[in-house]
């Protein structure tokens, strides 16, 4: 896995938050492997809302009612993205095109905003587009965070 830097080496919470919502996702992502992953959520309150690249709320969806149902998609677009051959290491390309700076934090709750572009060169001369953000809503159980939903696939610009 190639080296990230984490923005918040001197906040124990955002570091925490920083690490599972990039390092481990892309980690996991790349590998195909949601067990790295499944112990980040907090299945009872999960919600995912897709916003289908639009900041208008009236064209959103809760596309992922459940963690099961995230999970699946997860998992195809992780196959089909690893099924696509690339001329650069993956993981490398998904780092340099994510960024995560700002997690507001009250109490044991955490809204952070993870924020997508780049392009990642395929083995053909194409390019991928990264080109979207998410907002995560996170909330601290016992001395760990999890993911109890998120806003997913908004337009960045």
């Amino acid at each position: 896995m190639p080296p990230a830097e984490n923005p918040f080496p001197n906040d124990p919470d955002r570091t925490a938050i920083w690490e599972m919502l990039v390092r481990r996702d892309i980690a996991a992502f790349v590998g195909q492997d949601w067990a790295i992953v499944a112990g980040d959520f907090d299945e009872q309150r999960f919600l995912g809302v897709h916003a289908h690249n639009s900041t208008d709320p009236d064209h959103w969806d809760a596309a992922f009612p459940s963690l099961a149902t995230y999970r699946d998609e997860w998992l195809r677009q992780a196959a089909e993205t690893a099924a696509t051959a690339y001329a650069e290491p993956l993981a490398d390309a998904i780092f340099r095109a994510t960024r995560l700076t700002q997690i507001d934090i009250t109490n044991d709750v955490a809204v952070a905003r993870k924020k997508f572009d780049g392009t990642i060169r395929r083995a053909d001369g194409s390019d991928d587009r990264l080109n979207w953000q998410t907002l995560y809503f996170c909330r601290k159980a016992g001395d760990r965070w999890k993911i109890t939903g998120f806003v997913g696939y908004l337009e960045y610009k």
